[in-house]
């Protein structure tokens, strides 16, 4: 594997981390997983979820960190931001439904705020994902299983002038074990035309995702112990959504005596609509709680950057300078529903908001055993809210510096030894550094939020080779934040709350036994407390502290291939004062296949192999079911895994 940021020159001259590291595309796909965003647990420490319909992003856990939808998680796809601020269903959302996981080439993780060129949205972690430009042969498969999965792709590439154009188209029908089926109605594409080399040559990108979906939310723990619902039943049976992203994008590179070029352009059409009921008839005992999100944009934006090897002094040096540069045109709104039937518009924006980043930093190869990088980083937001209440109406703009350093020492008996510091940053919801007054009565007055929050990190590490096969990696860090941002249940939202500070360890393991078997073991421990002082306690709901998983994954070119894989994910507190706690789980995924000699391939994936009965996500919150007292009642709120599935795949190349 290859740690570190991409970038011209020497690959000893990248600045790195004991956490970094660059998993393929192969490795991605040779585990079983329920979802498109569960292919990304490939990343050590990653925990992805979901707690409604499979048309929603994912629920993302890492560090620590109940990351919601994306908040502090930085998630590219060929050069394009996923994360989208001030969105409708809360800040930094990330919908990665679009991706095509056959597609993927690497995925590169970077955890911590200590990289110049990573900026909003990457304090606890940012991954970087990459399409290929061609495929080793064309691919035609279908998969079926278990409550009504049906997933059909076609892909290929072919030679066209001086270069590649590839092709593909995914669809995908579900209902899931839902006593009211999701219906899941997704169609994908990509078209892609590529010449040259990732240093030397450019590729053109267009993409189409369009999807449509019932929801079954999480829901009171009480209604299913009162069997007024059964444990894979709804208490609103009219949730759900639709949603579209439709992109053209272009990556250029280019090699010379003077340095290594690097740029990419995008355009982003997105759309989605949300139904949800979290609170059922706590706010309105006679039409209920549901309401629906809005958020339709536009995305552009242009990066470039410039690496370029100097011997200063005879020490070999790499410099790298990029530019960032992001705009959002947004129509945002939140409205009372009835049965996905409007009934009110609590508030409805236009939002236009930008932002700048300039970055650069320097590694320099002092010995052998010695290399260091500095670098620093300057991010300037500003924006612009109209909002139906006039009041919330205005303009805001922030900037802020961060600095960034590491130290790698070695390589002794295939060992290195890591050292990383750094300020990072995330941005939050413009329209909460505009509001002056509450949108549902206009006139209570409402305190404002900064528009940028600063976040501060370090790690220490080791990585090993030290052992045949094995490859071993310690990492140790702290990360703070001047204000977290957390989820609010009843609201559907992400809203500043307090300072916090996270203290953990991360121990990786990738055991290549033989040429055609490999283990893993992933382990990883944070310690996640508020740092100021409240009544309310120190805990943060929804960190977890323990998470853990591991497999073996077999297989060769042809032949029999599967894999086995667990995953733990531990409990957490739901409220401040760690009185009420989640449940933890742990699920297991197998495949069993074997590939013809003739490009065929026979596939069994077995998902949530043992049935646990555990669940995807757990909440704590007051609700009102019908009859309740009118204050309503405090309860757990979940969204369970589903159970022991089955899913065939034939497929074929040509």
């Amino acid at each position: 594997m290859t740690s570190g940021s991409a970038a011209a020159g020497p690959a000893y001259l990248q600045p790195t981390a004991a956490s970094a590291t660059t998993i393929s595309g192969a490795e991605v796909n040779a585990q079983p997983f329920s979802r498109p965003g569960e292919a990304l647990e490939v990343v050590p420490g990653l925990i992805v979820t979901q707690h409604s319909g499979e048309g929603k992003a994912n629920q993302y856990f890492l560090r620590g960190f109940n990351l919601d939808h994306g908040t502090d998680l930085a998630i590219k796809i060929d050069g394009m931001p996923v994360n989208m601020p001030t969105h409708g269903h809360g800040q930094g959302y990330a919908d990665i439904n679009f991706m095509i996981p056959e597609l993927i080439q690497s995925v590169n993780v970077r955890k911590g705020p200590y990289f110049a060129d990573v900026g909003d949205f990457g304090s606890a972690g940012s991954l970087t994902i990459d399409y290929i430009n061609r495929l080793p042969g064309n691919i035609l498969e279908t998969t079926n299983g278990t409550f009504g999965y049906h997933r059909g792709l076609a892909a290929g590439s072919t030679a066209i002038g001086a270069g590649t154009l590839l092709a593909a188209v995914e669809g995908v029908k579900y209902n899931g074990p839902w006593d009211v089926p999701d219906n899941i109605r997704k169609i994908n594409g990509v078209l892609r035309y590529s010449q040259g080399t990732a240093t030397d040559g450019f590729t053109l990108s267009a993409m189409a995702y369009s999807n449509g979906w019932n929801s079954t939310d999480q829901v009171a723990q009480r209604s299913i112990d009162q069997s007024i619902i059964g444990r894979f039943g709804s208490l609103d049976p009219t949730d759900g959504g639709i949603a579209s992203r439709f992109s053209l994008s272009g990556n250029f590179a280019h090699s010379s005596e003077y340095g290594q070029t690097k740029a990419n352009a995008y355009v982003i059409r997105s759309s989605m609509n949300l139904y949800n009921n979290f609170t059922y008839f706590l706010d309105d005992p006679v039409n209920g709680d549901q309401f629906s999100q809005l958020d339709k944009r536009t995305v552009y934006g242009l990066n470039a950057s410039h690496a370029f090897d100097v011997r200063v002094a005879g020490i070999e040096t790499q410099t790298r300078v990029g530019l960032e540069t992001r705009g959002d045109d947004i129509r945002v709104g939140l409205f009372k529903t009835f049965q996905r039937d409007a009934l009110s518009t609590v508030r409805e924006d236009s939002v236009r908001e930008g932002n700048v980043g300039l970055w650069a930093d320097t590694t320099a190869r002092w010995t052998d055993w010695l290399r260091t990088t500095v670098g620093i980083r300057e991010d300037y937001f500003a924006g612009r809210v109209l909002s139906d209440t006039p009041q919330n109406s205005g303009n805001a703009q922030a900037s802020m510096t961060s600095p960034k350093a590491g130290i790698v020492l070695g390589p002794w008996y295939k060992t290195e030894f890591y050292g990383n510091a750094g300020y990072g940053l995330h941005s939050n919801d413009i329209r909460g550094a505009t509001i002056t007054v509450d949108p549902v009565d206009k006139v209570t007055p409402q305190e404002r939020v900064p528009l940028l929050v600063r976040s501060k990190g370090a790690e220490i590490g080791v990585r090993t080779k030290a052992f045949e096969g094995l490859t071993s990696s310690l990492a140790v860090f702290v990360l703070d934040f001047d204000s977290e941002l957390l989820f609010v249940g009843d609201a559907g939202t992400t809203e500043p709350s307090r300072p916090s500070r996270r203290v953990g360890v991360e121990w990786t393991n990738q055991y290549q036994m033989l040429p055609w078997m490999r283990l893993d073991l992933d382990v990883a421990y944070t310690r996640a407390r508020f740092t100021d002082v409240d009544a309310a306690g120190q805990f943060i709901p929804g960190a977890p502290a323990w998470v853990a998983a591991g497999g073996v994954t077999f297989g060769g070119d042809s032949g029999w291939f599967g894999a086995l894989r667990g995953r733990y994910f531990g409990p957490r507190p739901l409220v401040e004062d760690d009185s009420v706690r989640s449940q933890p789980s742990l699920i297991f995924n197998a495949r069993a296949g074997y590939k013809f000699d003739n490009g065929l391939r026979l596939q069994l994936d077995v998902l949530n192999l043992f049935n646990a009965k555990a669940n995807q996500i757990e909440y704590y919150y007051l609700s009102r079911l019908p009859g309740e007292p009118i204050g309503g009642v405090a309860d757990r709120h979940v969204h369970p895994a589903e159970p022991l599935a089955v899913r065939l795949t034939l497929a074929g190349r040509f």
